[in-house]
């Protein structure tokens, strides 16, 4: 048996919490004198103890942890529960990553304001029509890997057989939201397919006679600025942006991984 100061250095959980814990009868001790008011805890509590913060690392109330405790839950249970708090967890600081990039991204247009250098080629290109298999959601920009990844997972060996070429993005503004767009993402087809299994569609992309176009690799330093240079170019080369017309994104993997794409922006224009 340990006295409460001997067990709070041994928990590293301070006596002010243990005393409040044993108030609220989520962890009593296991015995008290009653003549000196020592609380002493035994070894096994300790255990006890780890469940509880456990239970507290993974969002619950005190209240709802003394339910849980009362529940008895196994050890499967509580595992699975961590490994979703994990999945939250990697989720929010993979979502705090992509805002730091986005913000160093706009700290350098603002740096290079004024100023046209891309060293990058701008091209003018004509494509035909295209046969679209695609899913239609909503999101923002950082999803768009997740989306695929969720997307490719559900594709038959069938369909993937008639795939071609890199992975394409539509984009689309949603009225009243700053940074949600809707997203069709999907494959251009070999070949017409008769019809899309849920949850996919299929249709035809209508030929574009000219597409502002700016490729570049995803690493590179003109990831975060390409939509500005081509906005330059199309403006400084009285071009002006064809209406009701999605720009389009390709993606190309150069690794298996996918943390490195050569990636083509294509905006359709026309001449003012």
């Amino acid at each position: 048996m340990f006295k409460i100061s001997a067990f709070s250095r041994l928990s590293k959980v301070s006596l002010k919490t243990l005393r409040y814990y044993d108030q609220i009868g989520i962890l009593k001790p296991r015995k008290v004198d009653y003549d000196t008011g020592y609380r002493y805890y035994s070894a096994d509590q300790l255990l006890e103890l780890n469940r509880i913060l456990i239970y507290k690392e993974l969002g619950f109330t005190l209240p709802q942890i003394k339910q849980l405790l009362q529940e008895d839950i196994s050890l499967e249970n509580i595992q699975g529960m961590f490994k979703l708090k994990r999945s939250e967890i990697q989720h929010i600081i993979d979502t705090e990553q992509a805002k730091l990039v986005r913000i160093e991204e706009r700290m350098q247009l603002i740096e290079k304001e004024g100023q046209f250098e891309t060293g990058q080629e701008i091209r003018v290109k004509a494509d035909g029509a295209q046969s679209f298999f695609y899913q239609k959601t909503c999101g923002k920009e950082e999803d768009i890997p997740d989306l695929f990844r969720q997307f490719d997972q559900l594709l038959t060996t069938e369909i993937r057989q008639l795939i071609q070429g890199p992975q394409v993005v539509l984009w689309k503004d949603i009225d009243g939201k700053e940074d949600e767009f809707e997203f069709e993402v999907g494959y251009f087809l070999t070949c017409e397919l008769q019809s899309s299994p849920e949850p996919f569609q299929l249709r035809t992309l209508p030929p574009e006679p000219m597409m502002a176009t700016m490729a570049f690799h995803s690493n590179s330093k003109f990831d975060g600025a390409a939509c500005v240079h081509l906005a330059k170019w199309i403006e400084k080369n009285n071009y002006q942006i064809k209406e009701n017309e999605l720009g389009r994104e390709l993606y190309l993997p150069l690794t298996p991984e996918r943390d490195a794409q050569f990636i083509e922006i294509q905006i359709p224009i026309i001449n003012r």
